[in-house]
């Protein structure tokens, strides 16, 4: 073998440098077009892959504005802002006006996002008034040419995530110290709403999830969708698996393909606090003496919606001194609710009209003898009062025969999932893939 010095490397270095350059110089004049032609267009093409990308906020391209971000303060309307850009009233006048099967101006929120966009010629003129709906939709005013007023969105993108916890105080506060979103509880409570009474969840209960997360601009913005979840409650494995059996129909199933909706929703409104429970001798605070409580009473701000339990037929609709604002619902031959002490009704529900699961029929309030915002809600079986939380609900529809094998494959790939998921008491387990 043969062993090249250092000078030699060099030498015969140049010279394969000058054979690979007079390679190229042949197959340049082999090739149509002179030298110069090519060098040129090489240059050309250098010259256009450096030149930076249009920066682009709404959908606009922002490099010849002055862009100003604020937000909306108290006391503040489209007038006051864009006055302050000596935008004249008659411009204001007609881009409200504009707005109106867009976008209604009045209802402007204070702390909202906005974006001023102002030409950088010496006029500064407004372009561009663009409002923040919320973090994903906008509403553009574009003063550029003839005035318009359009909506848009931001994209969005969304993360796998997975996530654990042990609850320790509230199922609110362990998500939140596991930086999973708080909101997850809402969900949670919707998924298991038929098999987990979640107003009596336990210190050391505790959850694994599948679970998508919803960004824009690089920011976490809501809970997506969750394809699998298991939670142990009082010692008990409840499993929770998204499946679609149709196009039109997705649902949540348990590990035996039994459908976790039942007949009846487990709460009329949404997560709450329970300040007093079914007690055939409760005392009675205003009235001073012991009075049976037929219900259970969810407290609540006022204005809170209030939901039918299952689909069924208003059968009263109406208001006494001690009960307030009232509703009663049949649901079939067996089942009535009521839903007491209302602030008011929801618009278009009439006595003898049908309603149903989920659908909003009035809202938390203190009307009749109440000492407070609440919901005293009741549940009537074959004409006597029965505890809605201990009532046995039958389940709805399984996983239909034909689409068992395609449920099972889906069911065992997101049990492994989670069960490979360690219980966390502190950040979130898991990878992050973008999708």
């Amino acid at each position: 073998m043969r062993i090249l010095n250092e000078s030699s490397v060099k030498k015969y270095s140049i010279i394969g440098a000058l054979l690979i350059a007079l390679g190229a110089v042949a197959v340049i004049f082999m090739t149509e077009g002179s030298v110069e032609d090519k060098l040129k267009e090489g240059m050309e093409d250098l010259a256009a892959s450096m030149v930076p990308e249009a920066r682009e906020e709404y959908g606009i391209e922002v490099d010849d504005f002055y862009v100003c971000t604020e937000r909306i303060r108290p006391n503040e309307n489209l007038s006051t802002i864009l006055s302050r850009y000596d935008l004249p009233y008659e411009v204001i006048h007609e881009v409200a006006d504009k707005s109106k099967n867009v976008f209604d101006v009045r209802n402007l929120r204070v702390g909202k996002s906005y974006c001023i966009m102002r030409s950088t010629d010496s006029t500064e003129q407004v372009r561009y008034f663009i409002y923040e709906q919320d973090p994903v939709n906008y509403v553009v005013y574009d003063f550029s040419d003839t005035i318009d007023v359009y909506k848009g969105r931001k994209p969005t993108y969304t993360r796998s995530r997975q996530g654990s916890g042990i609850i320790n105080s509230s199922l609110w506060q362990t998500l939140t110290e596991n930086d999973l979103d708080p909101n997850m509880a809402v969900r949670l409570s919707e998924i298991f709403a038929w098999s987990i009474d979640f107003y009596r969840i336990h210190k050391g209960d505790r959850f694994k999830i599948l679970f998508d997360e919803t960004y824009v601009e690089g920011e976490r913005i809501g809970v997506g969708e969750i394809a699998g979840v298991w939670f142990q409650h009082q010692g008990r494995d409840y499993y929770g698996y998204k499946y679609a059996i149709d196009d039109t129909t997705t649902d949540y199933f348990d590990e035996n393909g039994n459908s976790l909706r039942k007949a009846f929703l487990k709460a009329p409104l949404e997560f709450r606090r329970i300040s007093s429970r079914f007690n055939r001798r409760r005392f009675h605070p205003v009235l001073k003496r012991r009075r049976p409580h037929l219900g259970t009473d969810y407290a609540a701000p006022t204005g809170t919606p209030v939901w039918s339990i299952g689909d069924g037929t208003v059968v009263k609709r109406a208001y006494n001194r001690g009960a307030g604002n009232h509703i009663e619902i049949r649901h079939n031959g067996t089942y009535s609710t009521r839903y007491l002490h209302l602030s008011k009704f929801a618009a278009g529900l009439t006595q003898g009209g049908r309603v149903k699961q989920g659908e909003i029929i009035g809202y938390v309030g203190t009307t009749g003898l109440s000492t407070g915002p609440h919901l005293h809600f009741e549940m009537i079986k074959n004409g006597g009062h029965v505890d809605a939380m201990q009532e046995d609900i039958p389940p709805g529809d399984p996983v239909p025969e034909e689409c068992r094998p395609s449920f099972e494959q889906i069911r065992d790939q997101l049990t492994r999932q989670l069960n490979v998921i360690p219980i966390s008491e502190g950040a979130p387990q898991g990878t992050e893939e973008d999708s």
